[in-house]
């Protein structure tokens, strides 16, 4: 099983008063996933199922930050931030349907999942999270689409919850059988395409002499990443990185690579070789 991950950024674009989707991205990336999943049976991992998450970007992390979303607050502004959970909701909720849409043109039998309908949190990490609706749409073949959003928590009231922190919860405890006889499990491969080609000790964007990093076992090569596009309300690059090197203590492999790129999220699906940064474990 495949878990992809599409980045806030990759999807909507940025600096713009009004959210807007980045329909151009968007689209090849539909094409892209479509190709895949229809010759699916080529890739031994990915004809075990298939699951798309993906970032807020311009539609969820404005309100986020505006209400101060997660943050502590008193009983006398409880008012004001529930009318700010209610606006980010709102937001993201319109994201994924706009994705759907699009998905559902290209033929993609993708099924909107809202995290804030089930999901719960304790301090923002996950304690309430049941897979057994997700397990059977992707035994059933649907592909279903996860995004960031909005939930209660319990120590906070409400928080904010990645798309990376969904991601490392599916990979960590959903369990796809391969096999009725032997009830074996799946294989499971992360696939994170963000608006740059791996991972940098500096921001390439910033540093002409960042050096490019083809396998990250741990965050000692970082220096200085400041983030690409990525500062936002769920903790940037580097908190991507430390949700997938967890993943890696349990030998699931994750690679990042650039989505803005023609074909990579195509050929990662199809298992073939893409520039990325690999995230595992020395053996």
């Amino acid at each position: 099983m495949i878990i992809l991950k599409l980045g806030g950024s990759i999807l909507t674009k940025k600096d713009l008063e009004d959210p807007e989707v980045n329909y151009a991205n968007l689209n090849r990336i539909a094409n892209e996933v479509k190709t895949a999943f229809d010759n699916k049976s080529n890739n031994p991992v990915l004809s075990e199922g298939l699951i798309i998450i993906h970032g807020a970007g311009s539609f969820g992390h404005p309100p986020a930050k505006k209400y101060g979303i997660g943050e502590a607050f008193t009983e006398e502004q409880y008012p004001k931030k529930r009318i700010g959970f209610s606006i980010t909701q709102n937001c993201v909720k319109k994201l994924n349907t706009l994705i759907c849409d699009v998905f559902i043109d290209h033929e993609i039998p993708c099924v909107s999942v809202q995290a804030s309908s089930f999901i719960t949190t304790k301090n923002k990490r996950i304690n309430s999270f049941n897979l057994d609706l997700i397990e059977k749409y992707v035994n059933e073949g649907f592909i279903p689409v996860l995004y960031g959003d909005v939930v209660l928590d319990d120590d906070l009231k409400i928080a904010v919850l990645s798309g990376d922190q969904i991601l490392q919860f599916i990979a960590k405890n959903l369990k796809i059988k391969t096999s009725k006889i032997n009830n074996s499990q799946s294989k499971k491969e992360v696939i994170l395409g963000t608006d740059v080609a791996g991972v940098f000790n500096k921001n390439p964007k910033k540093y002409d002499d960042a050096e490019y990093i083809p396998k990250l076992s741990s965050l000692e090569r970082i220096e200085k990443f400041d983030s690409t596009t990525n500062i936002d309300v769920t903790g940037g690059m580097i908190g991507k990185i430390k949700e997938l090197l967890e993943l890696a203590d349990i030998g699931i492999e994750s690679k990042i690579i650039n989505a803005n790129e023609p074909k990579a999220i195509l050929n990662a699906l199809e298992g073939k070789k893409v520039r990325g940064t690999v995230i595992k474990r020395d053996n």
